[in-house]
């Protein structure tokens, strides 16, 4: 996790992620990525020189039924994070009453916006995600595969409808990094019960992504300097898009 903790504090220090008395609401969902980030921030917020609080917030899309988060619960509060969970009917209204053809976007959209929705009414002005380094350049792959554009996630975001900032502390860290701090540290990581699960577009593009870095290596680490030195949707600048 000493690894994880450092490309984390690098990433909140160079996009100016946290500024002193924020309210930061990290949103779970029970993968290993935003409870690692949960971890991370916790871990933290116990020596960074500008204080700030957390709290975790989770939507519960309903998927067969109410979810358990039990093992979450108990881990949330050994990391002295308050955990509000808030049942929805997201997959009804997604895979039964819609019938989406392309439910992860509208699933994605409808859960942000309830998350947001919940830093708000916690008094937060801050709400962190678990997206990281590979989810970076798959977004952008994504973007030029299916959009026919150039484009990313910014790692800060100011939700003026919202008047708040979204930040992704996680975007240096590996993917695999991540899976291996969440074994070695015993993090209850949820079984996914999307539908979708495996087969979803960004699954392709990972593997494709995968693929085509066995012919270019290094393939990853190149696509992120590009954006960064392009200063592509301010990855390089530091200063928060919008949204």
């Amino acid at each position: 996790m000493q690894k994880i903790l450092g490309l984390v504090r690098a990433a909140v220090e160079q996009y100016h992620m946290i500024e002193d008395g924020d309210r930061i609401a990290v949103g779970v969902s029970g993968g290993k990525d935003s409870l690692v980030l949960l971890a991370a921030l916790a871990k933290l917020r116990t020596f960074y020189e500008k204080p700030f609080e957390l709290t975790a917030v989770t939507i519960d899309p309903g998927f067969n039924g109410p979810a358990d988060y039990s093992r979450m619960e108990t881990f949330c509060a050994e990391l002295d994070v308050p955990l509000q969970v808030r049942r929805s009917e997201l997959g009804h209204i997604i895979f039964e009453t819609r019938k989406e053809k392309n439910p992860c976007s509208l699933c994605a959209r409808m859960r942000r916006g309830m998350l947001h929705d919940m830093a708000k009414e916690l008094g937060c002005n801050k709400i962190a995600l678990g997206h990281h380094f590979d989810d970076a350049v798959e977004t952008f792959f994504m973007n030029l595969f299916y959009g026919g554009r150039i484009g990313c996630f910014s790692p800060v975001s100011y939700l003026s409808r919202k008047d708040l900032t979204m930040i992704r502390p996680m975007v240096f860290c590996e993917e695999v990094m991540i899976r291996s701090a969440a074994e070695r540290n015993q993090v209850p990581v949820m079984k996914s019960l999307c539908p979708m699960d495996g087969e979803s577009s960004r699954q392709k593009v990972k593997e494709t992504v995968a693929a085509l870095e066995k012919e270019y290596p290094r393939l990853r680490t190149k696509v992120m300097g590009a954006m960064q030195r392009a200063n592509l949707d301010s990855w390089e600048s530091g200063i928060a898009g919008k949204e």
